[in-house]
């Protein structure tokens, strides 16, 4: 449901108590999957309801790196506001950003950056 896109259905799993941090066979959370597959409405619903920004799979990977390698650039603004952290996991965001040519993030993560200094 969340790589599909199936908000509303998913909401009512998770209203029954399936939790937000439920995770695949590969590590790939619900907000991964949902990331990955530019599925930005059931993103905000998973943040909403606690999934962890930042729960990288058993590869390594974020949901925020994988919104950067596809290119979602709601999804992307999504993660950093619900505190995603764009030098976590391999490769980074910062590092698939540079490795595709991703300018545009790369500004999105200078300025996420420079909000979390005192």
């Amino acid at each position: 449901m969340a790589r599909d896109g199936e908000t509303a259905a998913l909401a009512q799993y998770l209203d029954a108590g399936v939790p937000a941090a439920l995770t695949n066979e590969a590590g790939d959370s619900l907000v991964m999957l949902a990331a990955y597959y530019g599925n930005a409405e059931t993103v905000d619903l998973l943040l909403a309801r606690g999934a962890d920004p930042n729960e990288a799979n058993d590869k390594g990977q974020t949901p925020l790196a994988g919104a950067v390698f596809k290119g979602q650039v709601a999804i992307v603004r999504a993660l950093l506001a619900a505190g995603a952290d764009p030098a976590a996991g391999f490769p980074s965001a910062i590092d698939a950003a540079k490795m595709f040519g991703k300018i545009d993030l790369l500004a999105l993560f200078e300025g996420a950056e420079a909000g979390t200094e005192g």
